[in-house]
């Protein structure tokens, strides 16, 4: 075969490739009238599991990827000082108890005394009035009625002497007692552990992190659209996301935010128009319930395309039909994505 006769086959294959290709593109285009693609990567809010005082770590009950619930303990804090301190406050706060009691004591006592008082003065100036008895006396029995009325002030003073010091130690009881129970870690929501930042034995300063919690109830993909998208989708539009690691599945999800200003676009994305200079930030996020079905699936980063519907009338493609892998508890012949693929 001469020469020309290949060059001239092989013109004639890549013209029909390339018309080939231009007819998937129209193709596409023509499936998406009404729906507007933008790339963007999964993003899932991450939580710190931080410490509120200064202290050391004792033990850490995670590793990294361990499912935890909303108040599993994370980390402990040494408590050996706090317990020391709380001994002491709670003595403290029996002692307190102890002088409530003796204060009470006195008071019966110094009233007793007042009675007695009371009835010798009106002795000594019965007996005055009927000359029976010097004035003197009469001046000796009030003067100690006095001082009886004078010491049960003191001691109902030194009873709420005492209540206010019971009360202040009852105070610095509960207060150790909270800070020891702060010292319990405790992970402020469900999700699954990413990030174990100390070990055991380390010293941390208050506000300190242990690990970093990924919220599975909040996972979405973040994407940029031009003025034209964006001030046609509204919250709860309904979109889909193809992941690069998983073409061949086709997750639903709903617009949950919608920018309120104009920005100019990151660099590494991708528009249809190749670099539109503004754009609005726009969250696609996925279902609760259907995160809650396949967390195991979950993972920070991925990145994938996002499908906005802008137009109500506008229908699915086939291609962009909700198509979803077995459930994470199915168990057998799942696979798993993760962000370098798809893993068996």
């Amino acid at each position: 075969m001469r020469l020309s006769t290949v060059i001239a086959i092989l013109v004639i294959i890549g013209a029909a490739a390339a018309g080939y290709v231009f007819w998937q593109e129209r193709q596409s285009e023509a499936a998406l009238k009404g729906f507007a693609v933008a790339n963007g990567r999964i993003e899932v809010e991450r939580v710190a599991v931080a410490t509120k005082y200064a202290g050391r770590v004792a033990e850490i009950l995670v590793d990294e990827g361990d499912l935890v619930k909303k108040g599993d303990v994370v980390a402990r804090m040494d408590t050996a000082e706090l317990q020391a301190e709380l001994a002491e406050a709670k003595a403290g706060q029996r002692q307190a108890e102890q002088g409530i009691d003796q204060a009470q004591a006195e008071i019966g006592i110094r009233k007793a005394d007042l009675v007695l008082a009371e009835i010798e003065l009106t002795r000594a100036s019965t007996l005055q009035q009927k000359n029976a008895g010097p004035v003197a006396e009469v001046d000796r029995r009030r003067a100690q009625r006095d001082v009886a009325v004078a010491a049960l002030k003191g001691s109902q003073a030194a009873l709420e002497d005492s209540k206010a010091a019971a009360l202040a130690a009852e105070a610095r009881v509960a207060r150790l007692q909270t800070v020891i129970a702060d010292m319990e870690l405790k992970a402020p929501t469900d999700g699954r552990i990413e990030y174990r930042l100390v070990k055991a034995g380390e010293v941390l300063a208050a506000g300190g992190q242990v690990a970093t919690l990924l919220d599975l109830a909040d996972v979405h993909m973040v994407v940029f659209f031009p003025t034209a998208v964006a001030g046609r989708v509204g919250i709860g539009s309904q979109a889909r996301i193809v992941l690069d690691a998983a073409p061949e599945f086709v997750v639903p999800a709903k617009v949950s935010f919608v920018a309120a200003e104009a920005q100019f676009t990151p660099k590494f994305v991708e528009t249809k128009t190749e670099r539109d200079k503004l754009t609005y930030r726009i969250k696609v996020a996925i279902d609760h319930d259907l995160l809650v079905k396949y967390r195991d699936y979950v993972k920070a980063g991925l990145t994938g395309n996002a499908y906005l519907q802008v137009e109500d009338s506008a229908i699915w493609p086939d291609f962009l039909t909700v198509n979803l892998p077995p459930p994470s508890n199915a168990g057998g012949g799942t696979s798993s994505v993760t962000e370098g693929g798809s893993t068996p």
